[in-house]
């Protein structure tokens, strides 16, 4: 299928957006620690995926949407489903089980980066641009003023979870780009049949590897489960569906560098932790690469071999 191409709204509306998104995930983490706590990885993605899935197909239905029958259209929604959902959701849960959360946010930082080549290899009017590439790198400078270089002391305590973290990465970075081939149809229709690729594919997986029959969920960790099915699953799914259609790939992806600088936010108002002082220097930082990336998309030379952005 070719490339969709990208949509005139408004640059407000997708920053809006881009924002609802990284409120979304941000709080993710906070609520996945809870969890995993007393329930297996694989068996918490598994279960957010059936909750999302239930959601957004009995929405879809009720709305008139109708999921295609067609082989071609489930396939792309097999594929988006695991690499946007069910494998990213699993690994990066696995990883932070034994590594800090900052230095997972900044592992997070590959999917901007892989967006940004694999756009420009893969998506005709993604080319990597000297605006995004600038756009990228305040970014990640603000993940890094936020987290600090200090939290990067562990790489390489735990190589295997931390090469998750970055495999998870990558895979909502192949997850970005799949987006923008997904069937002609309406973003509900297209959320509904991801989750429903993505919850058959890993059901069965968790059901088998982890048996979660044999663990022992706490309440906190159940109504977190229900929490993540229904906020930073099902209904992120749809903002991020409509945000790839509308503003693209590579802009969708800073919303990783957005997700860490707005958990801190959420860690204060919620959990009533202190305030880093260098928070809003790093919001500011992000907010800025942002503006730049979108800035990108207009009239912005892509680069060529030999250029230096």
């Amino acid at each position: 299928m070719a490339n969709t191409p990208l949509s005139g709204t408004p640059r407000g509306a997708q920053v809006g957006g881009l924002l609802a998104l990284g409120m979304l995930w941000g709080g993710s983490f906070m609520v996945l620690k809870v969890a995993v706590e007393s329930v297996p990885a694989a068996s918490v993605a598994a279960a957010r995926l059936l909750i999302a899935a239930l959601i957004l197909v009995t929405i879809a239905w009720l709305s008139g949407h109708r999921l295609p029958l067609t082989w071609r259209a489930w396939r792309q929604y097999f594929i988006m489903g695991a690499l946007a959902a069910a494998l990213p959701f699993t690994l990066i849960g696995w990883g932070e089980v034994a590594i800090d959360s900052g230095l997972a946010a900044i592992l997070m930082a590959v999917t901007p980066l892989s967006t940004l080549v694999l756009a420009h290899l893969f998506v005709s009017d993604e080319p990597m641009t000297i605006s995004r590439v600038i756009g990228i790198l305040l970014g990640l400078a603000g993940v890094v003023v936020l987290i600090g270089p200090s939290a990067l002391q562990g790489l390489g305590d735990h190589v295997i979870r931390q090469g998750a973290v970055a495999l998870g990465a990558v895979c909502y970075a192949c997850g970005n780009i799949v987006a923008r081939h997904l069937p002609k149809e309406s973003d509900m229709t297209n959320s509904a049949g991801i989750m429903a690729a993505a919850a058959i594919l890993w059901v069965p997986v968790a059901l088998f590897v982890e048996r979660p029959w044999t663990a022992d969920p706490s309440s906190a960790s159940l109504i977190a489960i229900l929490a993540l099915g229904l906020l930073p699953t099902a209904l992120a799914t749809m903002i991020y569906l409509w945000l790839v259609r509308t503003a693209g790939a590579t802009f969708v992806s800073l919303s990783n560098y957005l997700v860490p600088v707005i958990g801190v936010f959420w860690g204060v108002l919620i959990l009533d932790e202190s305030l880093n002082p260098n928070a809003a220097f790093a919001l500011v930082l992000v907010l800025a690469g942002i503006a730049v990336a979108r800035r990108g998309k207009r009239g912005s030379p892509a680069i060529k071999e030999g250029d230096s952005p």
